[in-house]
């Protein structure tokens, strides 16, 4: 009987009612505690549903019951790298792989974990095993083809981006070659689109947010946020707690804490899930929105009296949309706040190899101007470090 409602659970888990998967191994667990594979599957299922609480402690208790299974430690590996813990999760999976060496979804895991833990040059090896074992898959490949951009080696980013293409399309797979065409691009081999790929954008940020706010205030000397609320202060807005504020892309919330004083009320959006449970914590938002800021600004007219966007029109390319979007969102007299990263040259825009988007401010200021919106107040600032090296920036304040 409890095989059997273990089983369900797992034709449900595949079919993707996780719900539904999950009360079938509850079920199961409240008859026979000790069940590793009903904790381990639920523990699956509570990962895919964004609970990594749940995810770490159920995962924990199956390999304490079965501490050389393979699955077990697998999935525990991949709790601990969502929920940020590098380092173990690295040593859980090099103990998976100790196990079952041809393990190619551990394999990539490991390879995308040591490129989180900036060791690109050392993710190669993996990631290229799991290409071998995974032949006509776009996924290790594009992996693969990360980690050789972010390594510095130019070529081998680029034929396994081109390899990861070709198998994408290959498989239907549209999101996946739509992420592999824009690393292309990056690289200079493909024309660049108007924006970064959504689906690179929400899993690049659900996989960097528990470790977010460190990397970028710590490790990054990030403080955009800070600056932008220096220059509203500076352009007469006292910290007074009277507007209505939209945080665009406001990732784990620390745009919020900086905007907080301005605010009687402040809404939040961004694309990945992950982001918006690190900004819930928070307690500034009185609203969070997973959604694409494009389709958000335009149903949302003459709402808000300040729109901010730090460190956020860097994944779009074309910003007519956009400047017209938060125009729109603006009450009459509101203020608009935002960051973009510069270059120089006569482009209106060029996606760089970090896959990020570069503007000439020149531009920038007419775009926002055909919008119908006017320039309080500009400055140049360094965003922060990538690489050891300075991210050129400005910050921008305008009046609707």
């Amino acid at each position: 009987m409890l095989d059997a409602l273990l089983r369900e659970g797992a034709a449900r888990h595949q079919r993707g009612d996780l719900s539904g998967a999950a009360d079938c191994y509850r079920r199961v667990l409240a008859q026979r505690p000790k069940d590793g594979n009903a904790l381990n599957l639920l523990g699956v299922a509570a990962r895919q549903q964004g609970d990594l609480a749940n995810a770490l402690r159920l995962s924990a208790r199956a390999v304490a019951l079965n501490p050389q299974s393979p699955v077990f430690l697998a999935n525990r590996g991949a709790a601990l790298a969502e929920a940020g813990s590098l380092a173990e999760a690295a040593a859980v999976l090099r103990q998976v792989l100790a196990l079952r060496p041809d393990d190619a979804v551990s394999l990539r895991n490991l390879g995308q974990l040591l490129s989180s833990q900036g060791k690109a040059a050392e993710a190669i090896a993996p990631l290229r095993r799991a290409v071998e074992l995974s032949p006509g898959q776009p996924e290790p490949l594009l992996a693969l083809a990360h980690a050789a951009r972010e390594s510095g080696d130019r070529e081998a980013a680029i034929t396994a981006g081109r390899a990861a293409l070709a198998a994408a399309e290959a498989r239907g797979a549209g999101a996946l070659a739509d992420q592999a065409r824009f690393l292309l691009a990056a690289q200079g081999e493909d024309t660049a689109p108007d924006r970064a790929p959504a689906d690179y954008v929400r899993a690049l940020f659900d996989q960097y947010a528990p470790r977010f706010d460190q990397d970028l205030t710590g490790k990054l000397g990030y403080r955009t946020p800070a600056l932008l609320a220096e220059m509203i202060e500076a352009a007469g807005v006292a910290p007074e707690k009277s507007l209505q504020v939209l945080d665009l892309g406001c990732g784990t919330g620390l745009s919020g804490l900086a905007l907080a004083p301005f605010a009687a009320r402040m809404e939040g959006v961004d694309l990945s899930s992950r982001m918006l449970a690190e900004a819930a914590r928070r307690g500034c938002y009185a609203a969070l929105h997973e959604a694409d800021l494009l389709a958000f600004l335009p149903a949302h007219e003459g709402r808000f009296g300040l729109v901010a966007a730090a460190d956020v029109l860097n994944y779009l390319g074309d910003l007519a949309p956009a400047l017209a979007g938060i125009r729109k969102a603006l009450t009459p007299g509101g203020i608009a706040a935002f960051s973009i990263e510069t270059m120089e040259g006569e482009e209106a825009y060029r996606l760089g190899e970090g896959m990020r988007f570069r503007h000439r401010p020149a531009h920038v200021l007419a775009l926002a101007e055909t919008a119908g919106l006017r320039l309080l107040s500009r400055r140049a600032v360094t965003l922060r470090q990538e690489r050891g090296e300075p991210v050129l920036g400005e910050l921008m304040l305008f009046l609707s």
